[in-house]
């Protein structure tokens, strides 16, 4: 499991399943075309044509089931709960705090991993790991906003 899903399913965000691909109709059965004489046959008479049965319509294709929609989760609610019981730890401004609060690892190699999972810029993953951790925060408050969590949009803005 990536380290984005287990933080979305700490605070308890289901991402919403792929809807199940809807299986095209069966292709009507095609029956031989068959003879069956109604006269007798003869040879300088051309046959009777056979008769084949008009193809069956096909219902109009109906459009794939919409996916529920998401419920919200109440993630501040959660995490300032959980950050009562653990004074000095800020997950609103530290992406460190805020995995500390989960109980996952914070670690500049997890963080790290963390980042590149997201898609972080290769300029801020070296030297100077304060600009790594700022887009950190913010793309991870982004995600969680984006799979179900209510982050005040205060909290969203790019710094």
């Amino acid at each position: 499991m990536s380290i984005f899903n287990t933080i979305l399913q700490k605070l308890g965000i289901e991402r919403p399943a792929a809807p199940p691909a809807q299986a095209a109709p069966p292709a009507a059965a095609e029956k031989p075309m068959t003879f069956t004489p109604t006269a007798a046959f003869h040879p300088n008479q051309p046959a009777p044509a056979a008769s084949t049965p008009p193809a069956p319509s096909m219902p109009a294709a109906s459009a794939a089931p919409k996916p529920a929609p998401m419920a919200m989760v109440d993630v501040v609610s959660k995490l300032d709960k959980m950050a009562s019981g653990s004074p000095g730890l800020d997950w609103k401004v530290s992406i460190v705090d805020m995995l500390k609060l989960l109980g996952m690892d914070s670690s500049l190699q997890a963080r790290k991993e963390l980042a590149t999972e997201l898609g972080c810029p290769p300029d801020l993953m070296g030297g100077d790991y304060s600009k790594m951790n700022v887009w950190l925060h913010q793309t991870v408050l982004q995600k969680i906003a984006e799979n179900g969590g209510n982050i005040p949009p205060s909290l969203l803005h790019k710094a």
